[in-house]
């Protein structure tokens, strides 16, 4: 329904996942990603998650990448508003009986918290990530690697008003020169059709072109989920045993 949804996504803080992609990648064993790929045919539908009424994009967008991880790799999660909220509430403090509390969420604060403790589904059970790793903003092919090896990304933007404008209009996210910043937001990355991204955001998936990746992101995370891994790697041969030993030494992930 066309309208103005929230966002919530706060901004960036360069360097603070000091872990990269670049390292843990066997290039020489990397498929080169075809021109089209996702495995979100299993998810019939995606939900809002209450991001229409408070800035919790960045919870929204976890619970959907844990959906299609868990429908891939078993049964997927059931989620809920409720859920999602409790999530926004344990991650940043958010109080729903005080609407001051909703100011959004640092994305990589919500990755630690992800791999420490894990979101809770619809059933309170905990789902936690294995790592995550912070992706070069703007590289349309770093993305396009991720989302080939690991079936989703979190994607963070300045997101302008034209977005918005293109969003209502079912029209392709693409940059629109002197457009508004009108906050950041946070949404998954789940597809590649059409020669664009398909991401996920406001409980349904929406086009959006790499002109507005290279322009708008600022931010974005690969995350290495073992209720979507086999044996401890990715079929591609991600290290996740090494990438686990380097997070322990991290001490501010």
């Amino acid at each position: 329904m066309p309208g103005t949804f929230k966002l919530g996504k706060l901004p960036a803080v360069p360097g603070a996942v000091k872990l990269k992609l670049s390292t843990y990648l066997e290039k020489p064993q990397l498929p080169t990603p075809p021109p089209e790929f996702g495995h979100d045919a299993p998810i019939a539908q995606w939900e809002m998650l209450g991001n229409d009424t408070v800035g919790d994009c960045v919870i929204a967008g976890a619970l959907h990448e844990t959906m299609l991880w868990t429908a891939n790799g078993s049964t997927e999660i059931p989620v809920s508003t409720d859920a999602a909220i409790k999530n926004y509430s344990a991650i940043t403090g958010y109080n729903p009986n005080d609407p001051t509390t909703d100011q959004g969420t640092d994305p990589a604060k919500a990755a630690s918290y992800r791999r420490k403790t894990g979101i809770v589904d619809a059933n309170g059970k905990h789902h936690k990530i294995g790592a995550y790793l912070a992706l070069t903003p703007g590289d349309v092919q770093e993305h396009l690697t991720a989302l080939y090896l690991f079936g989703a990304v979190g994607v963070g933007v300045e997101f302008p008003q034209s977005a918005m404008d293109q969003f209502n209009a079912g029209q392709p996210w693409d940059v629109v020169p002197g457009s508004k910043i009108e906050g950041g937001h946070y949404i998954s990355a789940v597809a590649r059709r059409n020669g664009m991204l398909v991401i996920v955001t406001w409980g349904k998936e929406h086009p959006m072109t790499d002109a507005f990746l290279q322009k708008y992101n600022d931010e974005s995370y690969a995350y290495i989920s073992p209720e979507y891994l086999k044996s401890g790697k990715s079929p591609e041969g991600f290290n996740m045993a090494q990438l686990k030993a380097d997070l322990a030494a991290v001490t501010t992930a």
